[in-house]
């Protein structure tokens, strides 16, 4: 299985939403605990240690490409 870095849902912005609404009146160590159990529960679900260490791989650099873009506007 190849890591699909496009949109598998037919309306991403629902998506995106059930996500921001999970956080809604959480703490900062809360809102870390549920994203942590939320990365867990769906790398189990893909099942694939190849397609889970693309992903964290592409998560990675896209946080240090977003660090370096900060830099740059300062």
């Amino acid at each position: 299985m190849a890591l699909s870095t496009s949109s598998n849902f037919a309306k991403p912005d629902d998506a995106f939403r059930a996500v921001v609404e999970a956080h809604r009146g959480l703490n900062e160590a809360e809102s870390a605990d549920l994203d942590a159990a939320l990365v867990l529960i769906l790398a189990n679900h893909i099942g694939d240690i190849a397609v889970l260490r693309e992903a964290i791989t592409l998560a990675k650099r896209r946080m240090i490409e977003a660090s370096q873009q900060q830099q740059q506007q300062q």
